[in-house]
């Protein structure tokens, strides 16, 4: 194998390739990434068995070949390269010879027969979707992705197409028991099965997905098979395997008769409340919301430090109450949330709490009050 290649493009392949490259594993192939040459063009692939990624770059090939080497140390060799053309070639015992001007490298690579084979993936039953939409409705979500590996079945974002007379919803839903977080987002086409019964797409997943939706305003391809989800961009396929259980009933956790509406600027109260939350610990942490006529008191008081307040002016009519939230819990909402006004939805002062744009409905939030 002999190629040459630019050192930003070689670069960038094994950035993009660096969350999906496991660090500690016995397995030692997994610590390393796949690279195939042949038409100039390269293709580059890691995998830790249940995410793959497979991206393809421009080179100039002389000899098409294959050979996997260390991921992480091949990363750091680039970065500190000259910005010029690299050449790489394949010598005896897999050996990967690495020159860029003066300087050349010797790095011992495996046999790429030892590399996990990848799952062949069909289209025909994708669906297109818009990488805007796609990030907007996994930043809408992930916040809330629960991170106890003993709730396996929530340590990912549940998708599902759901259908109306008048029309098709893509929604993605994350919840971790304390809050939850829906987006929403109107879809044409046929769906595959997967879609109406719903999937659990695992985080590290997700979190690869927003990756690919932030390199580019482009149209991307999204489907299932084999029990895998697979997005598929321009010059990148990712192959993640689904959680395999059952999401809770979502909708049960949605509150239906909360009538005490608040409405209130998202930039004075996202200030607020991260003002506030300065004097919280691990052991003192909430912000306490006093309610009354278009006024909003939040404090926070903490034996440890001492306690602070802040009076908002807000649209409310309605009787007085009280309510305490985790003060992370009502940021990671409010940074989500891209309208101006948001409209937060009460019952009382121990039931779960509605948050919401004014102006849209792609997205819903709900989170659990503490205990006063």
């Amino acid at each position: 194998m002999f190629f040459k290649i630019e050192k930003e493009t070689f670069l960038r392949a094994f950035q993009k390739i660096q969350g999906i490259i496991e660090k500690k594993t016995s397995i030692a192939i997994l610590s390393n990434a796949l690279l195939e040459v042949s038409d100039n063009n390269l293709n580059i692939i890691a995998t830790d068995l249940d995410i793959t990624l497979k991206a393809n770059y421009p080179c100039t090939v002389y000899e098409p070949g294959i050979i996997t080497v260390n991921a992480k140390k091949i990363y750091e060799i680039i970065k500190e390269l000259p910005n010029n053309e690299i050449s790489i070639s394949v010598k005896e015992n897999d050996r990967i010879e690495i020159v860029c001007d003066k300087i050349k490298y010797n790095i011992v690579g495996l046999s790429s027969s030892e590399f996990p084979s990848i799952l062949s993936v069909n289209e025909d039953n994708f669906i297109d979707i818009k990488s805007t939409i796609f990030k907007r409705m996994i930043d809408y979500t992930y916040y809330a992705i629960c991170n106890d590996e003993t709730k396996y079945n929530l340590n990912g974002v549940f998708i599902k197409v759901e259908h109306s007379e008048n029309e098709k919803v893509l929604k993605m839903v994350a919840t971790d028991g304390h809050r939850l977080s829906i987006s929403s987002h109107s879809v044409d086409g046929d769906f595959d099965e997967s879609f109406n019964t719903g999937v659990i797409l695992p985080k590290k997943g997700v979190f690869e997905i927003k990756k690919i939706t932030e390199e580019k305003d482009t149209t991307l391809k999204f489907g299932f098979a084999d029990n895998n989800a697979i997005l598929k961009s321009e010059n990148t396929t990712l192959i993640m395997r689904l959680i395999d259980g059952e999401y809770p009933d979502y909708t049960r956790v949605i509150p239906a008769f909360n009538e005490l509406i608040v409405k209130v600027n998202k930039e004075n109260l996202y200030h607020a409340v991260r003002r506030m939350s300065i004097l919280s610990t691990e052991k003192f942490k909430g912000v306490m919301f006093e309610i009354s006529n278009n006024n909003l008191k939040i404090s926070s008081n903490n034996p440890e430090l001492g306690d602070a307040t802040e009076v908002l002016n807000i649209e409310y009519s309605g009787v007085n109450f009280s309510v305490r939230f985790n003060a992370q819990y009502l940021l990671d909402v409010l940074v989500a949330c891209e309208d101006e006004t948001v409209i937060m939805k009460f019952k009382d002062e121990f039931s779960p709490t509605i948050i919401l744009p004014e102006s849209e409905d792609s997205l819903l939030a709900v989170v659990m009050p503490m205990r006063l």
